[in-house]
């Protein structure tokens, strides 16, 4: 669902006029819709008197700041996930940001050793079971166990392309190696239940229905279904799940936001990543998303931490990063969508 700002100046991507580069403004090209985060912007805009000018587009921003290249109005990138951070830096859209503020808010895992981009949230990349033919699981069950055996025809998931599952792919090959990972996914491909389609929001509505008994996805959806009069009943069909904890933790991933390399605005742009990882917009992130904040110091919202505290991957996203093009790889070789 898409909103309109009332307070914050939203154009297309290609109505953006020379205004834009006026000394109190910041340009923000992002992959999350602005009404994810709408009420920080404001509170940015009435703290600082710095004017948000959001763009907000599915696909195709980074092919747009290539296109427009030194003349580019975009100041900020926001993105999730630690693959689509990375497609921006390795395009070279991107600039270094040395800023103390950032690195006392955000712990070092979750920012780049080279200050090229920041996380901003973190997610878990939960395990959904039914609650009348599973329930809970055990401690001591591992992302690997959904490729046993014994769970054939049981399992849903998203397409393996998908950013969250490569990323997943791509923190076992840290840990674990290729050969363990390519035989995950084989094992996995042959749980599964259906062919693997919709979002991680589907898989749990299919529990729902009967269609499988676990389902990968991202632990923040749980509390947006739970908020939703539609999506409520198959929230509460299912138990949230932190695999990972006798091992490595769960995996984390993040939304996350670089400076672009032409800023016209590059001082808002970090005024605003400085606020972001702010006490205050760190709790908004918390209390709206229901993602768990970067800074941490900072609580979950309550239903957040209703599903427990949890071992949390500590490894470096930019380990992660590094395997993505293997996960990807990997997840071809199997034909794990097809």
């Amino acid at each position: 669902m898409k909103k309109i700002l009332p307070t914050l100046t939203l154009a297309l991507l290609s109505t953006i006029t020379t205004s834009a580069f006026a000394a109190n403004d910041v340009n923000v090209y992002s992959y999350r819709q602005a009404y994810l985060i709408e009420p920080i912007l404001k509170d940015f805009e009435k703290d600082t008197g710095i004017k948000v000018n959001f763009i907000f587009a599915d696909k195709g921003l980074v092919d747009r700041v290539k296109r427009e290249g030194e003349l580019s109005p975009a100041d900020v990138l926001l993105t999730v996930d630690i693959s689509r951070v990375m497609e921006i830096v390795n395009a070279g859209l991107s600039q270094a940001v040395q800023s103390e503020v950032l690195e006392k808010n955000i712990p070092a895992q979750y920012r780049d050793s080279a200050d090229q981009w920041f996380g901003l949230t973190t997610r878990a990349r939960a395990i959904y079971t039914a609650k009348d033919r599973v329930g809970k699981l055990p401690a001591d069950f591992s992302y690997y166990d959904l490729a046993k055996p014994e769970l054939k025809g049981k399992v849903c998931v998203r397409s393996g392309k998908n950013a969250y599952n490569v990323s997943l792919i791509a923190s076992m090959i840290a840990h674990d190696g290729e050969a363990k990972a390519k035989a995950f996914l084989e094992g996995l491909k042959a749980n599964l239940a259906q062919k693997p389609k919709g979002g991680d929001r589907d898989q749990v509505k299919a529990i729902k229905e009967g269609v499988c008994d676990y389902a990968l996805g991202n632990s923040y959806y749980f509390g947006k279904m739970l908020e939703d009069d539609k999506q409520r009943e198959w929230a509460e069909a299912v138990y949230i799940n932190f695999p990972n904890q006798n091992t490595t933790g769960t995996h984390i991933n993040i939304s996350g936001a670089a400076i672009a390399k032409y800023a016209p605005n590059k001082a808002n742009a970090i005024k605003l990543l400085e606020y972001l990882s702010s006490d205050k917009a760190q709790g908004y992130y918390a209390e709206l998303n229901h993602e768990y904040p970067v800074k941490a110091d900072i609580a979950p919202s309550q239903i957040v931490q209703s599903w427990g505290e949890f071992k949390a991957d500590d490894i470096a996203l930019e380990k992660v990063a590094e395997n993505y093009e293997k996960a990807l790889k990997l997840i071809d070789e199997v034909k794990f969508d097809l």
